[in-house]
């Protein structure tokens, strides 16, 4: 097996060790996110082993985490079954200092919204690039907002109005057209001026009121921890409380 690029062993390592930390025993309703750290959290919930893992329910957000739970072996679930959750497990774009996260890359920000507000403890996973002092320092493509395709158009002027000119429908790569949430939705990413940015809570707020979005990448006072892995091996954890730890030789 090739070595892990840095970046990769960066995902691994934050991953491995907020699945160390916080799916304890006494876990049994798990949300499971989406994007490129998440295979590295099923990876580590399997490696637990089936006896830790059999009377435990997996919920995903999307397609991809749900492929992940079957391919591991571990039980699928739906919100519709279970909706009270010990615990949801998810990436992000991008963190600020307060933990509020910008989530929608991959276009699943609706549900992962759902299951983390569901879940007693939400945690996030990402690698060192994502870890930022204000929102949108390295993550430039904006705001992630699903809307009704009914409504994109209009919305795309009102958001070009307020602040986001550059606001644009998300396209497709491998195919013609927008891309198409699993709810049926469009995408629309709006980029905002740090002076928006610097209070994601306002901006989401006012996003929200907007008569055709159905949800906002925003995720404000939701997170209890987000772990990042650093270049040099250590995963820095940031708390809801404020508080930081750094790990050396974790995830192992």
């Amino acid at each position: 097996m090739s070595k892990p690029t840095l970046i990769e062993a960066a995902k691994q390592l934050a991953a491995y060790t907020a699945v160390d930390r916080h799916l304890l025993p006494q876990h049994k309703i798990i949300g499971i996110g989406s994007g490129s750290t998440v295979p590295y959290v099923v990876e580590r919930i399997v490696a637990q082993g089936a006896d830790a893992n059999k009377h435990r329910v997996f919920l995903p957000t999307g397609h991809q985490s749900k492929e992940l739970i079957v391919q591991g072996g571990l039980t699928l679930g739906d919100i519709d079954q279970y909706t009270d959750l010990d615990l949801t497990i998810d990436g992000a774009d991008e963190v600020d200092a307060d933990l509020n996260c910008i989530k929608g890359g991959g276009a699943c920000h609706l549900r992962e919204k759902v299951l983390a507000e569901a879940a007693e403890t939400f945690i996030v996973v990402a690698d060192y690039r994502k870890n930022s002092h204000i929102l949108g320092t390295n993550y430039k493509v904006g705001v992630p907002i699903e809307v009704t395709p009914f409504a994109y158009a209009r919305l795309l002027q009102t958001l070009r109005r307020i602040g986001s000119p550059l606001a644009a429908l998300r396209m497709a790569k491998a195919k013609a057209g927008p891309v198409v949430t699993d709810n049926g939705n469009f995408v629309i990413d709006a980029p905002f001026p740090e002076s928006h940015l610097r209070n994601p809570p306002a901006l989401l707020q006012e996003l929200k009121m907007l008569t055709g979005v159905v949800e906002v990448g925003l995720f404000c006072g939701m997170a209890k921890a987000a772990y990042f892995g650093n270049e040099d091996g250590s995963v820095a954890v940031r708390w809801d409380d404020g508080t930081k730890d750094t790990i050396q030789g974790a995830g192992a």
